[in-house]
C-alpha cells in the first residue's frame, strides 16, 4: 500500500469498491481474487499491501481504521509517510502535510529550491514546509489542491504560470519575469546571497555552481532533475505450452509465482532466468517445462521472438518460445502451483501485462482460428481528470504570510 494507490485510475477503484465494499469483503478475499482483479494496472504488490492492510485493521485492530498519519504508518503494513498523510488528513482531517511528485514541483518552485528534492535534506525541509502549509481547517481539501494544482497547472512541462493562483508568490516565476538571471549564471536556490546564513557556507538547499539556469526553460529549471539509476537489466525464456485436443478444448499451462517478490502470486508461462548469451537455453526450458507437464518433445520447442517490459527497477528481456502439442496424449496430471487454462479464461485470470504481451506473440505465431482470436477489452482508467479545484482552495489558503512567517527554507543549513 503506497501513495501512488490513491491516484491510481478512477475506473479500477470503482470497480474494487463495487467488489469489496468494505473492509471486511477485502480482509476475507483471496490473494488470487485481489490479484486478477488488479491484474494490468502494474505495481502489483499495492494490491497484496490493500488487502494485508485490510486484515490488520480486521483480525488485529477490532475493525478500527487507525486515524493518525503517526499511527497509520506505524500499525499497518506497507504504509508510508505520504499514504499515511494523505488518508490522515482526507479521511480523518488530521492537520497533516502530504508530499508527492507534484508537490515536491510546487514547492520548489515557489521557494526556488535548486538542490536535488530526492536528497535527503531537501525531502526533510520539503515535508517540514508541507505540515507549515497545510490549513488546520480543512486539511484534505487543502493537500488534495496542492496536488492537484501540479497535476494541472504547475507541470513538468509547459506550466500554466498566467492561471497559477499562487504565481505572486513564487520565486521561479519572479525571477522568470523580471528576467534577473542570465544565461551564465549558476541555477541557486536563495533569491540573494544574504538570505543565506552567513556563517554556514553554501546554503544546502541551493544547486551546485555545476549546474546552470538555462533561460529557455524558465520556471521548469526547478525543481532540478533527478539524475535516476537505470532499471537493471534481467533475462528469461519463457514458452507458452498449448495442449490443442485437451478435453473440453485448447488449454495453455500457467505456473505461480511465489507469493513474495517480483509479481508474487500472479500466474504466468513456465519461465527460466538465465543469462542472454546463455548456451543452455532449450535444455533449461525444457526441464522447467517437463517439471510441470511431464515429458515433451523437444523438438516441438519453437522461438518465436522476444519481448522486452520494464518493471519500476527492472528490465527484463523474454525470449519467448512456443510449444503445441497436437497428437500426443493429453496431459491430465497437474502438479499444485499449476494450472490449465483456455484462452478466455487466460484473459481475465490474474497474469501481468508482460505476460500478456508474450502470449500476443506466440498468437501471432499460430495459424488458423489462434491467430488474432478475440479476447475481452481489458478496462483502462480513464485518463479524464475531473475538474481542478484545486485553484479555488490554493486562492484561499496561501497568501503571503504563510511563506514569510515561517522559517525560510533557503536559510537553512546543514
Amino acid at each position: 500500500m503506497d501513495g501512488g494507490a490513491f491516484r491510481e485510475g478512477r475506473g479500477g477503484s470503482w470497480a474494487r469498491s463495487q467488489k469489496w465494499p468494505t473492509l471486511q469483503d477485502l480482509a476475507s478475499a483471496s490473494l488470487e481474487e485481489v490479484n486478477q482483479l488488479w491484474a494490468g494496472l502494474g505495481y502489483y504488490s499495492r494490491g497484496r499491501r490493500l488487502q494485508e492492510g485490510a486484515r490488520k485493521v480486521v483480525e488485529e485492530l477490532g475493525g478500527h481504521m487507525p486515524r493518525t498519519a503517526e499511527t497509520l504508518q506505524r500499525l499497518l503494513p506497507g504504509v508510508g509517510k505520504y499514504t499515511a498523510g494523505a488518508i490522515a488528513s482526507i479521511a480523518f482531517g488530521q492537520a497533516s502535510g502530504v508530499v508527492d511528485g507534484n508537490v515536491v514541483r510546487v514547492l520548489c518552485r515557489v521557494r526556488a529550491i535548486g538542490a536535488d528534492p530526492s536528497s535527503t535534506l531537501v525531502s526533510q525541509q520539503l515535508w517540514s514546509l508541507a505540515q507549515q502549509l497545510v490549513d488546520p481547517a480543512r486539511p484534505g481539501d487543502f493537500n488534495q489542491a496542492a496536488m492537484e494544482l501540479g497535476a494541472t497547472v504547475c507541470t513538468p512541462q509547459r506550466p500554466l504560470c498566467s492561471q497559477c493562483p499562487v504565481a505572486s508568490l513564487c520565486r521561479a516565476y519572479q525571477r522568470v519575469k523580471q528576467k534577473q538571471l542570465s544565461a551564465s549564471r549558476h541555477l541557486l536556490g536563495c533569491p540573494d546571497v544574504e538570505d543565506c546564513a552567513p556563517d554556514a557556507g553554501q546554503c544546502q538547499l541551493c544547486a551546485p555552481p555545476t549546474e546552470p539556469w538555462d533561460q529557455t526553460l524558465g520556471v521548469t529549471n526547478f525543481p532540478r532533475k533527478t539524475i535516476r539509476r537505470p532499471p537493471r537489466e534481467e533475462f528469461s525464456a519463457t514458452c507458452v505450452l498449448e495442449q490443442r485436443r485437451a478435453p473440453g478444448g485448447a488449454r495453455i499451462l500457467l505456473v505461480q509465482r511465489p507469493n513474495s517478490g517480483l509479481l508474487a502470486g500472479l500466474w504466468e508461462f513456465p519461465s527460466v532466468t538465465m543469462e542472454p548469451s546463455e548456451k543452455h537455453q532449450l535444455e533449461a526450458l525444457l526441464q522447467e517445462l517437463q517439471t510441470w507437464a511431464g515429458p515433451l518433445p523437444a523438438t516441438h520447442l519453437k522461438h518465436l521472438g522476444q519481448v522486452i517490459h520494464t518493471f519500476s527497477h527492472i528490465k527484463l528481456t523474454y525470449q519467448v518460445y512456443g510449444l503445441t502439442l497436437e497428437g500426443q496424449t493429453s496431459v491430465t496430471i497437474t502438479p499444485p502451483g499449476a494450472r490449465w487454462l483456455t484462452r478466455e479464461e487466460f484473459h481475465t485470470a490474474a497474469v501481468s501485462t508482460a505476460m500478456k504481451k508474450v502470449f500476443r506473440v506466440y498468437e501471432g505465431q499460430q495459424p488458423g482460428p489462434c491467430k488474432g482470436s478475440k479476447r475481452p477489452q481489458l478496462s483502462t482508467p480513464s485518463s479524464q481528470k475531473k475538474p481542478s479545484r484545486g485553484q479555488q482552495v490554493l486562492d484561499s489558503f496561501f497568501h503571503p504570510n504563510i511563506l514569510t512567517d515561517g522559517p525560510n527554507l533557503n536559510s537553512d543549513a546543514q
